[in-house]
């Protein structure tokens, strides 16, 4: 296989595991895009967390309800968990990395906000811990997984939302993570504006 061959091989992968997550997943995007909605237009916020390339998807979700997505409409309070480097050292160095998020949503959640939470395998030992503080904390949970969800998905309250990327593979769990993040993007404008008016349940 040469590397053209190859890249094209890439690209047929990560097409099928995108339908087939198209086929598996739109309602509980639906639902969770709704969710968030309705949670920023009742005046509360998005905490959004991960690790590595999750963290870097928490914090290009919450970048786009800052700033805008594709409509235009006032900021939305989002803050993602992962970014500010003073505190994630601070914790990890005084406490342990297994609490970096779980304290900052302690500090800063509230009861009707929702956590965001990635992890490409569900078992993640910091995204647990923040998901822990965010039950006691009253927040919902958004969790985007892949695999099998990992310990993650067994902990998940009734009014908890997992969103499972359909695949084995942490590069194609990413991707489909990478279009659930602006489909929920999308939802979200379209609920807060004029041209949400038909968005049902």
């Amino acid at each position: 296989m040469n590397a053209r061959q190859r890249v094209r091989r890439l690209f047929e992968d990560s097409l099928a595991t995108l339908a087939r997550a198209m086929d598996s997943l739109e309602g509980d995007i639906a639902r969770a895009g709704l969710l968030l909605a309705d949670a920023l237009q009742s005046g509360h916020k998005v905490l959004a967390c991960g690790n590595g390339g999750s963290a870097a998807d928490a914090q290009h979700f919450t970048s786009e309800l800052l700033n805008r997505f594709e409509l235009e409409r006032p900021a939305l309070p989002a803050v993602s968990l992962t970014t500010d480097t003073s505190t994630l050292t601070s914790i990890a160095n005084d406490y342990d990395f297994g609490q970096v998020f779980a304290k900052q949503v302690r500090a800063l959640g509230r009861k009707g906000d929702i956590l965001l939470c990635l992890s490409t395998s569900g078992n993640s030992a910091n995204v647990l811990e923040a998901v822990r503080a965010a039950h006691e904390c009253g927040l919902a949970i958004i969790a985007l997984t892949g695999r099998d969800g990992g310990r993650l998905a067994d902990m998940l309250d009734d009014g908890d939302i997992e969103i499972r990327a359909p695949s084995e593979s942490t590069a194609r769990i990413q991707e489909v993570h990478g279009l659930v993040i602006h489909c929920l993007c999308d939802l979200i404008d379209h609920r807060l504006t004029d041209n949400g008016n038909s968005l049902g349940g």
